[in-house]
């Protein structure tokens, strides 16, 4: 059977990952990645901290701008903790991850569009959404990675795109639009705890960074959409 996740008539869709959210993206106006451990997350910190991120699927940059390390080596880093306590913040900085970031950065040149969205900010970006009802929208839960590389669905992804989506859902939705609104409808009222408890929360916290949870699941905490132009997300 061949694939048609493109979900041509609907205006609000959603599918999984690099791959899917190439072929839900086609014909879209706008593509809304979620990463919520971490990419997305951190992003929306840092830019309420007034610092511009590139996404790349690569740890390196322009000369000049500070290239984000891994959580263990300290410093920026994919940790959102470690933006939001930095003492000393740059203007601008690249935060590459293979997920969130690697499909913002794929699908900048496939979208007029892409916006960066997560639990702290899902209202702010579905109001963005709901100002332009004329657009095709194609939401994007990140997912995670398997050891050999294929793609693992993220349940927290699920309930970020849920928790953009779930006011906006109605006669234009795909089915798998509606089904990730009616997931994160289904955990709203114990969503930090979920969020703990899933897979990724518990990784996270086995490897130290439980804090990076808590950050992850402060819902509707952030105002600011973050919209790539030029290849950096800032403050639309």
């Amino acid at each position: 059977m061949t694939s048609s996740a493109d979900q041509g008539p609907y205006r609000l869709r959603c599918e999984w990952g690099p791959d899917g959210g190439a072929l839900v993206a086609a014909g879209a106006d706008v593509a809304v990645v979620v990463d919520v451990c971490s990419f997305t997350t951190t992003t929306s910190v840092a830019l309420d901290r007034g610092i511009a991120v590139i996404p790349s699927a690569v740890r390196a940059g322009p000369p000049g701008v500070v290239v984000a390390g891994r959580r263990a080596e300290g410093g920026l880093s994919l940790s959102p903790v470690s933006v939001r306590s930095a003492a000393v913040v740059p203007d601008v900085m690249v935060l590459p991850s293979p997920n969130g970031s690697t499909i913002s950065a794929a699908l900048a040149d496939r979208v007029p569009t892409v916006l960066a969205a997560c639990l702290r900010n899902a209202s702010a970006v579905a109001a963005w959404l709901a100002a332009r009802p004329e657009l095709v929208v194609a939401v994007v839960p990140a997912g995670e990675r398997w050891p050999d590389g294929g793609l693992r669905v993220a349940v927290e992804d699920l309930w970020g795109a849920g928790a953009v989506l779930s006011t906006l859902v109605g006669d234009s939705a795909a089915p798998e639009a509606r089904v990730a609104a009616a997931a994160f409808d289904a955990v709203r009222p114990r969503l930090t705890a979920e969020l703990r408890a899933c897979a990724s929360g518990r990784e996270l916290t086995e490897l130290g960074f439980a804090a990076d949870v808590e950050v992850a699941s402060e819902l509707d905490t952030s105002t600011v959409v973050p919209l790539l132009v030029d290849g950096v997300f800032r403050a639309a």
